[in-house]
Order: C-alpha cells, then structure tokens, then sequence
C-alpha cells in the first residue's frame, strides 16, 4: 500500500505537478529499498552502496545546483526530497545533504570552472562521495578559533590539523576542508588519495549507525595548488 502523508493544511494543493512527481519518486524509492532493509544497515554499520547509486540515478544529489549536469530543482523540490529521504532513516538524508549542500555547492559557489567541470558531474551522478571538514576536536562550536593550518609551500599547500565527527568521511572520495592560510580561513578540496590524509571510522554510535561519521586527520598533507577555492575567504564560506 502506497504511503499517504498526512496533510492537514492541504500543503499538497501548493505543489506544482513536476514537485509532487519528485516526491512520489523519492517517496516510492524509500519505501521500496530503504525501510524494507534500514534496521539490517544499521545492525551492520554501514551505508549502503547501492543507496548511492540509486540517488544519483535519480538526480538527487545537489538537486537545486543549476549546470554541470545538476537539474536546477527549486528548493521546495529538494526539500520534499529531503523530507522523504528523513522518513526513511536519517542517516539517508545526511548523506544526501552533505553531499548536495555541504560539499557539491562550495564548488558550485566557490570553486573555478575548472573545479566545477571535475568535480561536480561525478558527484551529482553519485560516483564520487564528497564530505564537509569545518568542526574540530576542540572547536566545534567556534570555528574562528580553528587550529587546522595550510601553509604554502610553492608549488603546493601543506596541510595539518584535525575534524572532527564528519558525516560520510570514510566513505568519500573527496574532502572539502576549511584550513587557516596566513590566519585567513579557505577552503580546500581534498582527495582521499592525498598523502598524509586518512579518514579513520568513528564508531559506538547509539543512533544513526546507517550513516557514516568520521575524523578527517592531515599530516603533512600535500594538496596541489589548483584544489584551492578561489572564490571565498573567511567564515562565509564554510557559513
């Protein structure tokens, strides 16, 4: 039997037909894959893959990002996809989130054409995983006061310090992390090959076990010159 939301303020009347057709195919897609084996993903800890596939199949992921192969859906649509994907479990729609607002829009809003034309395709199809580094170990609700450092080293920007509960971390590809340069906050992208970069697991959660929180460590991480984003500076950006 189909799920029927409960809509005591015929919300459903405001919606245009291409956002209830959304809804319903995220609606369909949880009921069928996500409730039916939840309980088993969060006995087991893991996230798993297929859902990836599966939403970037569907269009999912930086669903309001408009170009590199991102649909441009207006924010009622991605917010009725973010609605069907918490009643399913929560750990769905944070992998979801991280990955359309917290690592796909920095280089949508603040990376070069470059970085976009890379990264974003891939990301929107779910073949590449992207998570967000800002709080830390000490710092999680003053992130002025961060103590992770990059320095420029010529030809590329060393980086080190520590994150602290990272949502999708150990599963992504790629890493968007916010590092004090010369005592001015950037943002830098991350690739999980990068040497001195390691994403270890954080685990003994008692909920949200489906979703996968992480500590990002660099040491002495080298990261190119070009995997700065070039279009920010200070707290707005990670903001």
């Amino acid at each position: 039997m189909a799920y029927e939301a409960l809509d005591f303020y015929d919300v459903d009347s405001l919606l245009t037909d291409e956002e209830r057709m959304i809804r319903d195919a995220v609606r369909d897609w949880v009921d069928e894959n996500v409730i039916p084996n939840i309980e088993k993903a969060c006995r087991d800890g893991v996230f798993p893959d297929q859902w990836r596939v599966d939403l970037g199949e569907m269009g999912v992921l930086g669903a309001p990002l408009k170009g590199y192969g991102c649909p441009g859906l207006s924010y009622i649509a991605y917010g009725l996809i973010c609605q069907e994907l918490e009643r399913g479990d929560s750990g769905v729609r944070s992998f979801a989130s991280v990955q359309g607002s917290l690592a796909m829009y920095p280089i949508w809003d603040f990376g070069s054409e470059e970085q976009k034309n890379h990264y974003l395709p891939k990301m929107h199809a779910g073949e590449w995983i992207g998570c967000f580094g800002l709080t830390e170990p000490d710092y999680g609700s003053n992130p002025g006061d961060m103590i992770t450092r990059a320095e420029d080293k010529g030809d590329h920007y060393l980086l080190n310090g520590a994150k602290m509960w990272i949502t999708n971390g150990t599963i992504a590809d790629l890493a968007i992390v916010w590092a004090k340069l010369d005592g001015v906050i950037r943002g830098f992208i991350v690739e999980k090959e990068d040497p001195g970069f390691t994403a270890p697991e954080m685990t003994g959660k008692h909920s949200l076990k489906a979703s996968v929180t992480s500590e990002l460590v660099f040491q002495d991480c080298r990261i190119p010159k070009d995997r700065i984003l070039p279009g920010v500076e200070g707290l707005k950006g990670p903001f």
